[in-house]
């Protein structure tokens, strides 16, 4: 988020980790306190305002808040958790396309600022305490793990011998979270009432939506069902990893790990076992305990596959056998799934089409260059170079389209705009840039 904790702040979370690794059974009984502190509050709102979200239900931004004072706002939002005066608004619900699923969506819940900013706060002093205990196997929202690090991590259980992988998939795991179960999972660390108490209204809180026709609507299907954690409310990504940590952690307590040579890897609502040999076993196994966990498997998307003979896809890679080119050695390795060099390729489409040749080239180089080296940074991992060289291709492309459109030219467009042209305009090329990064770190 490129912002300093405060030294008091880091004091309080280096306390209360050291606290939970110490002592796995002990319950935190004195937190409340904590979350309507000044400098907790006052880091809780800078970290809002950088993530620049949208306003929710009540239309307030930042600018309203910096207009009436911040210092003013904080205060009131303080006084009020103080004195357990503090409810939550409705979630306003948004739908965002799913990528590489064109036509697809899936709800996106944005919480009003001031909601926003009380939880910021409370998983700033939740977030060491439960950090202390996720295995190293959960890779999703915390420091020093990354979803690469699933990947890696998957990778080297695979060449290992554990090459019968079961791909697994969850339906709506953020939406069937049950709440009972989960507070269970929360209370098992924290017994502060108060602190308890704003986690299950936030759980409850009703969504509000717009139809196409204009209508505001809203539902209070989380509180009927009680099911659900909103999807982009700043707590609902360690409320998700400590209810999925039952599984891991369930997986090695009850002996599956040992028994069956079983090895999970998670990230967020996606996770793979993989197993030598045992892959049916660990299937069946995985289903009953996500039925114990209220959770549903997504049977269209799950199976068990030999990454010897077959291949898989998991965040974004596609891992499988491959040969080296020079020395024909079988290896396990990875390189972008079709469906994520086809995602990159339609956003590219769609920063160049007819709808945006009012910009300057400049400024549409410059779009594409954050698109492209976004992807890039992700994409890194095992034999990208094809990949590179396909979307290069498809770049130029798609500007060579565009130029001519923009220009009205019907002249031969490779002669006008040669590749050394789109170098002089600055336009990133993923193989060349790759090599330059080799170079550096050789």
């Amino acid at each position: 988020m490129g912002l300093t904790t405060p030294e008091t702040i880091e004091r309080l979370q280096a306390a209360l980790h050291a606290k939970a690794k110490r002592a796995p059974d002990f319950r935190f009984y004195s937190l409340y306190d904590k979350i309507h502190r000044e400098d907790v509050l006052s880091f809780a709102y800078r970290i809002a305002k950088s993530n620049r979200g949208v306003p929710g239900v009540d239309g307030q931004t930042f600018g309203d808040i910096e207009s009436y004072g911040a210092k003013r706002w904080l205060g009131e939002l303080a006084e009020e958790l103080r004195n357990k005066r503090y409810r939550p608004q409705a979630v306003r619900r948004a739908l965002i396309p799913k990528p590489g699923q064109p036509g697809r969506t899936r709800p996106l819940g944005i919480p009003t600022i001031r909601d926003r900013v009380a939880q910021t706060a409370v998983m700033l002093v939740l977030e060491p305490i439960f950090e202390a205990d996720l295995p190293p196997e959960q890779h999703a929202y915390r420091v020093n793990h990354s979803a690469l690090d699933a990947v890696r991590q998957t990778c080297y259980w695979v060449d290992r011998g554990h090459d019968e992988v079961v791909d697994a998939d969850l339906s709506g795991y953020f939406d069937t979270i049950p709440h009972t179960e989960l507070m269970k999972s929360v209370s098992r660390r924290i017994s502060d009432g108060a602190m308890l108490h704003l986690i299950r209204m936030w759980l409850r809180m009703p969504v509000e939506e717009t139809d196409r026709h204009g209508r505001v609507r809203r539902t209070t299907k989380n509180r009927d069902t009680g099911r659900g954690t909103p999807q982009g409310s700043p707590i609902s990504p360690l409320l998700s990893n400590v209810y999925m940590r039952r599984f891991v952690v369930g997986w090695k307590t009850l002996g599956h790990e040992r028994r069956l040579q079983a090895k999970v890897i998670n990230y967020a609502d996606d996770f793979v076992i993989c197993c030598r040999g045992t892959g049916s076993e660990a299937s069946q196994v995985m289903r009953r305990m996500m039925s114990q966990l209220r959770l549903t498997v997504n049977e269209a998307k799950t199976s068990v596959c030999s990454a010897c003979s077959e291949s898989f896809d998991f965040l974004g890679y596609t891992i499988s056998q491959y040969r080296g080119r020079m020395t024909g050695k079988a290896y396990i390795g990875t390189l972008p799934s079709r469906k994520s060099t086809s995602a990159i390729c339609r956003e590219i489409t769609d920063c160049t089409s007819r709808r945006t040749l009012w910009k300057d080239l400049p400024e549409l180089v410059s779009e594409i260059n954050r698109t492209l080296v976004g992807w890039a940074n992700y994409f890194s991992l095992g034999a990208v170079d094809r990949s590179y060289r396909r979307i290069d291709q498809h770049v130029r492309y798609r500007l060579r389209r565009w130029l001519r459109k923009k220009h009205k030219v019907r002249t031969s467009v490779y002669r006008r705009w040669p590749d050394v042209f789109f170098e002089g305009v600055g336009l990133v090329n993923l193989v060349e840039r790759r090599r330059s990064l080799s170079c550096a770190n050789a």
